[in-house]
């Protein structure tokens, strides 16, 4: 990129600015993670729209790291987003909005340029595919009370959560974990994903229609798309996007259960032509990130291996042509098809 070329993208992109931050301190936008230099007071260049802003504490000589803090943003042209680390607490908190301002005018007056790292706009198609569906509405919607979003603080929020016994051996490590003391689980809330019935009871119907409505999730699907998002499968795929990239990016087990809950509502419909854009976008948005010709580097490992902990932990197994588009299921898992008894106390009736 030539000189004039960089300063106008400097420009026209928005500017995230990281004051204090440790040295080896892990910093991440979107697909992309930094170590941290005792320069480094931010990133340039951001393209207007969503993003993901994660990071991770290190010990002094860089060789530990606390678990990974992320949040994501929805910047404009232009804009300017200032995060300080608090060393006490070691995560980045909001400045009071004077002091802000102060810093905003000292970066479009380029005082802050030489600090500033470039955005790889090379890597931004990437991120575009895997985040198109999220708007500010969606973030706003979802994301918890200071928009932080921890694996260190979930042990807590999972309790009446059913998980395999894999999910189960994972959460009571969380539990056992160093980072997650009653500071960071008393008050405790997670982000505010939309409710998935892993089951459906209906009043009035014989065991074998109930049994047919649990085996084909049609019905189901059409009740939260009224009910929770409006009639809207954009603001459905917008959730499912963002609760990838919280546990892609930010290692959210709240995330991987609400995205795992999402694929499976939207694979276990066998008769609904109207989703099928729906259902076809996620198995293209998984099968996107396999492809090497598609994605490079670190994305496309950390996509690998999330194919390989689906397969070999959590028992999921993707293959061509398989009776459920390609998910099959381990015994114990709650979103396998089943017969649902009319007093499951576990149940959600759906109109």
């Amino acid at each position: 990129m030539d000189a004039e070329t960089a300063v106008e993208a400097a420009k026209q992109g928005s500017t995230l600015v990281l004051l204090d931050v440790p040295q080896y301190t892990l910093i991440g936008i979107d697909t992309q993670m930094v170590s941290v230099g005792p320069a480094f007071k931010g990133i340039k260049m951001i393209p207007p729209g969503p993003h993901f802003v994660s990071y991770s504490s290190s010990t002094r000589d860089g060789k530990d790291f606390s678990p990974v803090t992320g949040f994501f943003i929805f910047s404009g042209p232009s804009e300017v987003i200032v995060r300080k680390w608090d060393a006490q607490e070691e995560r980045l908190v909001k400045l009071p909005q004077d002091e802000e301002e102060r810093y905003c005018c000292a970066v479009r007056n380029w005082e802050f340029d030489r600090f500033l790292g470039p955005y790889n706009l090379s890597q931004y198609g990437d991120w575009k595919r895997l985040s198109s569906y999220i708007t500010k509405t969606i973030i706003e919607r979802i994301e918890p009370i200071g928009g932080e979003i921890t694996v260190a603080s979930e042990s807590a929020l999972h309790k009446s959560t059913p998980k395999t016994a894999k999910e189960n051996a994972l959460d009571e490590q969380l539990k056992a974990s160093r980072f997650s003391t009653a500071s960071d689980t008393s008050n405790a809330r997670g982000c505010y994903y939309t409710s998935i019935p892993h089951v459906i009871k209906h009043k009035g119907i014989d065991v074998q229609q109930l049994t047919s409505l649990n085996l084909d999730k049609t019905h189901l699907l059409e009740s939260v798309l009224q009910k929770d998002y409006g009639g809207s499968e954009d603001m459905l795929l917008g959730e499912l996007q963002y609760a990838f990239v919280a546990f892609l990016m930010g290692q959210s087990l709240e995330a991987f259960l609400q995205w795992k809950a999402l694929v499976n509502l939207l694979f276990g419909c066998t008769e609904a032509p109207f989703h099928t854009r729906s259902r076809l976008f996620v198995k293209e948005f998984f099968l996107l990130l396999q492809d090497a010709s598609v994605v490079d580097g670190d994305l496309l490992s950390w996509t690998r291996k999330l194919k390989a902990l689906l397969e070999s932990n959590f028992g999921w197994e993707f293959v061509q042509n398989s009776a459920v588009d390609g998910i099959h299921f381990e015994e114990d898992d709650e979103f396998a098809p089943v017969v649902v008894m009319l007093d499951d106390p576990n149940s959600t009736e759906v109109p």
